[in-house]
């Protein structure tokens, strides 16, 4: 069954948020958000098996990016958080499933800490909870060469530390589609979610977490797999699992193991939903 793409603006006390849907609207909703540099684009294969397994697939533009307006920096994580927040009220939906990559995992990190009650359930991908001085300070230069050449000049460096050189080789049709997202990306946008990655602590906070958490991470993210497991041990309850032979964004290059973890953590979702 096909289920149409609908795409709308929220309006949130920082601005509007752009979100694509699909799914019908009484299926049980996932919310999904994205690495920094990218949008909800990355998404497009997740919102459209959720919908066919009768869920109500979101995926949010994060601010500066995709089609979300980019107020002016300084922001912070809880604040992103804060806008998902903002969409699920417009929305009125009172709870959500959570799927969060890289910059859109750690702001899962704060919603588990700060808004508990509005989640039924964490999958975080590939992202840490802390930011040590080496990563600090690479996003210094990122940010640095964004301000003198714009975003565009981050795309090719970019996609290369995602995916490889081999995978885009592979597939220039996905690695031309991610280098025009980071192109596109709000200078504001970019310099404010980077600047917010920089400031996070939420790794000392993560034993408040209850919600059920599952944690995603491609085998070849150096150093993430190693960071994830550190995160699993401090998380309740929560499982972890490694996607062979995936880089940072293991939806994009190894789709279909990323889409059977993710409807494992959904299905055990559902399954709890199903005893209440």
């Amino acid at each position: 069954m096909s289920h149409p793409i609908r795409k709308s603006n929220i309006t949130t006390p920082s601005g509007t948020i752009a979100i694509t849907q699909q799914g019908e609207d009484n299926g049980p909703v996932v919310v999904l958000t994205h690495s920094i540099l990218a949008s909800s684009m990355m998404w497009t294969s997740q919102l459209s098996l959720l919908a066919n397994k009768g869920w109500r697939a979101i995926a949010m533009d994060a601010r500066g990016h995709g089609q979300s307006s980019a107020p002016p920096p300084p922001y912070n994580l809880d604040e992103l958080g804060l806008d998902v927040i903002a969409v699920l009220d417009a929305l009125k939906i009172d709870k959500a499933h959570f799927v969060g990559l890289s910059l859109g995992g750690m702001i899962g990190f704060g919603l588990g800490i700060h808004h508990a009650s509005r989640l039924f359930s964490l999958c975080i991908c590939d992202a840490r909870a802390d930011a040590p001085t080496p990563f600090f300070n690479q996003w210094n230069e990122r940010m640095e060469i964004a301000k003198q050449k714009g975003c565009e000049a981050l795309a090719i460096p970019t996609t290369e530390r995602w995916f490889g050189k081999a995978f885009i080789e592979a597939n220039p049709a996905i690695a031309s589609a991610f280098q025009e997202a980071i192109s596109q990306t709000k200078l504001d946008g970019y310099i404010g979610c980077a600047q917010a990655i920089q400031q996070m602590t939420y790794l000392e906070r993560l034993q408040q977490i209850k919600t059920r958490t599952t944690l995603i991470v491609g085998s070849n993210d150096a150093p993430l797999p190693d960071a994830m497991g550190d995160i699993q041990s401090r998380i309740a309850h929560s499982t972890l699992e490694l996607i062979p032979n995936a880089g940072h964004l293991p939806n994009i290059d190894q789709t279909e193991l990323f889409n059977a973890a993710l409807l494992r953590h959904l299905n055990q979702g559902r399954e709890l939903h199903s005893r209440v």
